[in-house]
């Protein structure tokens, strides 16, 4: 939302036109004189910028022709070409960078038109900015990749492109997420097998010891493990003190527990409280799932 503080009858105008793409009563406004085509409000946001924010190409059009500037920012550091980017308006993104738009110019944040092309599914718009040397492996200030969020957002053909052409597919969020674990947790299996293909590291953990495997385990997602189990993951105790068995069992998923033990999970290990899989399940009344876990644990104690 772009908000307009209290200004001259005419700036207002001038603002109102470009957000709604009225190209006859800009012009109207441009060509009297009373206005600086590049006029803000107090968020910094000029006329260019709604224009562009909301695909009205002509009006960009008649905006650059008169002076504005493609280069300016709002206050957060976004630009013309940013918005133009997120709303995925190829005709306008084409036309600011061959008028002098920076293609890599990103927010306060970090975010650039790359990234929020990627994060919004922008196929067309992200093969535009790469094709005018757009950074790959540009990040935000948490260290979140284009790669990385359209892993997060299930965008595959994206995802493809971007490998392609050299994103890194173990670049890690500050807290140690990478592209892998994030596709992991919001149950992208085939996002997963595309990373792993590309070589992501199957047991890339965030810093607080959960690997791509326990995310996975832990929100049930079984396509998703049957995916990783593929590439040998850890099944044994990891740093945070779970196995990926003791977080199938936090929500009770039956089918991924039966997975992971038939891929060798031993449903005897402890975790850091003292607690194996059976009794984890039992304590969040999972008893179907705890049933399941004793049974397998009774085999393997009596062979």
């Amino acid at each position: 939302m772009f908000f307009l503080q209290k200004e001259s009858l005419s700036d207002v105008q001038l603002h109102l036109a470009a957000l709604n793409g009225d190209l006859p009563l800009l012009r109207r406004i441009l060509d009297s004189g009373k206005v600086h085509v590049d006029s803000r409000d107090k968020e910094g946001t000029t006329p260019l910028i709604l224009a562009a924010a909301n695909g009205h190409y002509e009006c960009v059009k008649e905006l650059i022709e008169q002076g504005a500037d493609p280069t300016t920012k709002r206050i957060t550091g976004t630009t013309p070409l940013f918005f133009a980017a997120q709303g995925g308006y190829l005709d306008v993104v084409q036309f600011l960078l061959d008028n002098g738009a920076p293609v890599d110019s990103s927010s306060v944040d970090g975010g650039s038109p790359l990234f929020v092309a990627c994060q919004c599914g922008h196929m067309d718009v992200v093969k535009e900015l790469v094709k005018r040397g757009a950074k790959i492996n540009t990040h935000m200030k948490d260290k979140a990749t284009p790669l990385f969020i359209a892993s997060q957002n299930g965008h595959y053909k994206i995802l493809v492109y971007l490998l392609a052409h050299g994103a890194v597919p173990d670049a890690r969020r500050t807290d140690g997420a990478t592209p892998l674990w994030i596709s992991a947790q919001m149950g992208h299996d085939h996002i997963v097998a595309q990373l792993l293909k590309a070589g992501a590291f199957v047991d890339a953990a965030r810093h607080d010891g959960a690997t791509p495997l326990f995310k996975a385990a832990h929100k049930g997602h079984s396509a998703v493990v049957g995916e990783l189990l593929k590439f040998k993951p850890s099944l044994d105790m990891l740093p945070n003190g779970e196995t990926a068995l003791h977080a199938a069992t936090f929500s009770g998923s039956l089918p991924v527990c039966k997975q992971l033990v038939a891929a060798g999970s031993n449903p005897s290990l402890r975790n850091q409280e003292g607690f194996t899989p059976a009794e984890v399940a039992h304590r969040h009344r999972h008893n179907t799932v705890a049933d399941y876990l004793r049974n397998c644990s009774n085999r393997t104690q009596n062979k």
